[in-house]
């Protein structure tokens, strides 16, 4: 299970720090028009890139299961990359929709593997 516990480790540590990074900076304008959407939507992705960051360590020690708990991150997260994307193609920014596309393709790769129980 290496491929979806070190991807899963990995995207998940990615969206803190671009969380952190936004916030720091003050690239977060929805604060001034849709706080709450936005202080929600944030919450949601944050608790997905901590259930990706315990789940992906859990798989790598191959706790008990670590596979479900990882499957619901995954689809937790497929489910934050569909919508994110529609955010940024609202706005044309293609590279942003096409980078949450190649995670999405990821997040499938790494269901299929944890449900097969291939390496």
């Amino acid at each position: 299970m290496s491929f979806p516990a070190y991807y899963s480790v990995a995207v998940g540590t990615l969206i803190i720090v671009q969380w952190i990074f936004f916030i720091a900076t003050g690239n977060v304008a929805e604060f001034h028009v849709i706080p709450l959407e936005i202080s929600l939507h944030i919450t949601a992705e944050v608790m997905t890139a901590l259930l990706l960051l315990i789940s992906g360590f859990l798989l790598l020690k191959r706790k008990k299961k670590a596979i479900k708990w990882n499957l619901l991150a995954q689809g937790m997260l497929i489910y934050t990359v569909i919508n994110s994307s529609g955010y940024f193609a609202q706005l044309s920014q293609w590279l942003f929709v096409f980078m949450f596309f190649v995670l999405l393709v990821l997040s499938i790769i790494s269901v299929f593997t944890l449900l097969k129980g291939e390496d």
